[in-house]
């Protein structure tokens, strides 16, 4: 049975404390955001990381990328570890990073051939994923400063992340301002915020790219998880992993997780889409659609740990990807190495190359309208 959070917090002070028991430290000041120095970068900006706690929840922050360095949670004993991937140092994030926690910006996921065609005016972006662009280019959001704002508001903890982006930065049309809010909750809900206005007709798809492992950073793979997602149809890709435009039919395949599964049930299954994404890098075309606020979409659990996630968002797609490029390179911030299937991600999203298929919802912001969506992630066990 799956408890609340407030019930292993109320358990954890009736006997031994989690700061006791568990294996990560708590955020410096409590509930209060608690700013230092993480690291300088090559043409002399400082990078800050923001230290959040609230509802038993540990979040830390980076200034580079509106990055989440760690966030932390209890098993059902109370013992806290780090369940997201990331680096230890700033270097690692600018030299090697496969956007470990970073806000994606402009355009999360992939657009086809790094090219569309808006009002008649064909934009070329920066390319670099073969000949497309992922991820809004090769120094998308993920790679810019943010500034930051800390906050408390009645029993809710957070930060304020601004970036203005350019007109013609990475070769997208105009210029976009955009504004980030990460918000803790007394329940430990961590709820995401995105806003962007735009000067000239544009798009925009902002989402987060966190890896979850819910047994804890670099303790192995997640092909244990059990994962659900509310959804009947996929995106198909061609060997650029670029949708082919098709909404298939998820029962009957690899693809079907409207039941809770392990991950690891059908991963080696020889799908076709499974061989050219090594594993899961898919889009899910969420069967609720476009909502007017945040709805349930998905759930993550651990069987050992006991540890849950379940996301809520008004967005129509869901990005699951399962860690299939991580190849034993990169070492974590536990100084442990990250191998395949080590960690995933469960991006919430419009459809990926939107711009070039007009049949997807449209990701089109035009000037005098505000780009809104939400995303909440809340833990349990």
């Amino acid at each position: 049975m799956e408890l609340s959070r407030r019930t292993v917090i109320a358990g954890t002070a009736a006997g031994v404390t989690a700061a006791t028991i568990g294996t990560a430290q708590a955020a410096p000041g409590g509930g209060k955001p608690v700013k230092e120095l993480f690291g300088t970068l090559a043409d002399g900006t400082k990078v800050h990381r923001w230290s959040l706690e609230n509802g038993g929840t540990r979040l830390k922050v980076l200034s580079y990328g509106g990055t989440v360095q760690s966030l932390e949670i209890p098993d059902r004993h109370g013992r806290y570890a780090n369940v997201s991937l990331g680096f230890a140092a700033i270097d690692d994030y600018v030299a090697k990073s496969p956007y470990f926690g970073a806000t994606i910006g402009r355009y999360g996921n992939r657009i086809a051939e790094g090219r569309f065609t808006l009002d008649g005016t064909t934009h070329q972006l920066s390319v670099n994923d073969g000949v497309n662009s992922l991820h809004g280019g090769a120094k998308g959001f993920d790679k810019r400063v943010w500034d930051v704002e800390p906050f408390t508001k009645g029993s809710d903890v957070g930060l304020v992340l601004h970036y203005t982006s350019v007109d013609g930065e990475m070769g997208y049309p105009g210029t976009l301002r955009t504004k980030v809010t990460f918000t803790l909750d007394r329940h430990g809900d961590w709820r995401i915020d995105y806003e962007a206005t735009t000067d000239k007709p544009t798009v925009v798809n902002l989402t987060n790219h966190t890896y979850w492992n819910l047994a804890g950073e670099g303790s192995g793979g997640i092909h244990d998880h059990e994962l659900t997602i509310a959804a009947s149809r996929y995106t198909p890709t061609d060997a650029g992993l670029i949708p082919t435009g098709e909404l298939a039919r998820a029962a009957g395949t690899p693809f079907d997780f409207r039941r809770a599964k392990p991950i690891g049930r059908d991963i080696r299954a020889g799908h076709p889409q499974q061989v050219t994404a090594r594993g899961y890098d898919h889009n899910w075309v969420l069967d609720k659609g476009v909502t007017a606020r945040p709805e349930h979409i998905a759930t993550l659990r651990d069987p050992h740990s006991g540890r849950t996630l379940r996301i809520a968002t008004d967005q129509p797609g869901l990005q699951f990807y399962s860690g299939n490029f991580l190849d034993g390179t990169l070492v974590g911030t536990s100084g442990h190495t990250y191998r395949q299937g080590d960690g995933l991600c469960l991006e919430t999203q419009h459809f990926p190359d939107s711009p070039n298929e007009p049949s997807f919802p449209s990701t089109v912001l035009r000037p005098g309208q505000t780009y809104r969506t939400t995303t909440i992630h809340s833990f349990g066990v």
